[in-house]
């Protein structure tokens, strides 16, 4: 994929890649095909590679390694190079505890900004299933000149939905705020945002318009660290002290010590549905994207792109009979060959 010059030799533009979920409702069929509980970014759900590393790979063809920045839980360590199979890791932030996105993203922000205070930075979670995967990068990386731009803006990359998902977040576009400088496509300030509404809420706001949210987003480091003190100050007081002690040997403690006492907080509930001043959203083109937390949405994916296992497809259902459907399924050569044999018991099927 071809970068344009206005990203490439800008030198601010950085990644977050997010691997640290556990995706727990992904758990029987991520267990199926390892015979344990790797979490989903580690995985391959559908041949190779891994969802980190397709996540890698789909960043790296944007914004080079040294400015990316892969965040982890502590016991996942050695399970990154795996997953990446040998693709070379410049930046690994190791979070003590799993204390949701709000403080994983809000780590590699205050991370990213000692080392370049006007950093722009895209977040991608690496358990999505996107396709084409440069048309969405595309839109990424211009969401990132319009957030240069707009020092102010926190710029949502909101998908086009195609069915009633209660699990997502829900984006309500309102005023056209301003346009893309090359796509030339509006950008519109966020009305109204809602988190996992019920399935007959989000039957409404497919018809009234609202977008997914992919949860791909970007935003200045400065505006995070601001947006932190503003709606998680605690995280963000004990993240400011474990950034004063960087290279010291304290820094391990006074980071344990910050998640320790911070709230459990995900970054759409804390921040992204209280509607800040600057919350915009760039509508992406028709295309293929699924959060794949759960086996019914990767039964989807894998439908709608014409690979999903016969006996699901055949059965005519995206429910829980298709998913019983797909778990009894052969497993592929392709995923068998990927499973890791870590444990003495682990299963072959």
């Amino acid at each position: 994929m071809t970068v344009r010059a206005g990203i490439e030799t800008c030198g601010h533009v950085w990644a977050v890649v997010l691997a640290g979920s556990e995706a727990i409702h992904l758990r029987p069929l991520i267990r199926r095909l390892y015979g344990e509980d790797p979490p989903a970014p580690f995985t391959s759900i559908f041949g190779s590679p891994t969802l980190l590393r397709r996540t890698f790979d789909r960043v790296d063809g944007a914004i080079p390694a040294n400015r990316t920045v892969i965040s982890i839980v502590r016991g996942r360590e050695g399970e990154v190079e795996e997953a990446l199979d040998g693709k070379p890791i410049r930046h690994v932030l190791v979070q003590p505890e799993d204390k949701g996105t709000a403080a994983g993203i809000l780590l590699a922000a205050h991370w990213i900004h000692r080392r370049d205070p006007d950093a722009i930075i895209a977040v991608f979670p690496s358990d999505h299933f996107i396709a084409p995967e440069d048309v969405f990068i595309e839109h990424a990386l211009e969401a990132a000149e319009v957030a240069r731009a707009h020092p102010r803006w926190l710029v949502l990359l909101g998908a086009v939905p195609t069915d009633p998902e209660p699990d997502y977040g829900w984006i309500e576009p309102g005023d056209i705020m301003g346009w893309s400088p090359t796509l030339g496509e509006p950008i519109s300030q966020v009305r109204r945002f809602k988190e996992k509404p019920s399935a007959m809420t989000a039957r409404v706001y497919q018809e009234e318009g609202w977008l997914w949210n992919t949860f791909v987003f970007v935003a200045g480091a400065s505006l995070l660290l601001s947006l932190g003190a503003q709606y998680l100050s605690e995280l963000h007081a004990g993240l400011c002290h474990v950034r004063s002690l960087e290279g010291t040997d304290l820094e391990a403690s006074a980071l344990r010590r910050a998640y320790g006492l911070a709230p459990t907080a995900h970054f759409s509930e804390a921040i992204l549905e209280r509607c800040p001043p600057g919350l915009v959203v760039f509508r992406l083109p028709t295309l293929t994207w699924s959060d794949w937390g759960t086996p019914r949405r990767v039964l989807k994916s894998l439908s709608k792109v014409g690979i999903l296992p016969r006996r699901a497809r055949g059965s005519g259902l995206l429910g829980e009979a298709a998913v019983r459907a797909a778990l009894e399924a052969p497993v592929p050569v392709a995923l068998k060959s990927r499973r890791r044999d870590r444990r003495p018991d682990a299963r072959e099927e």
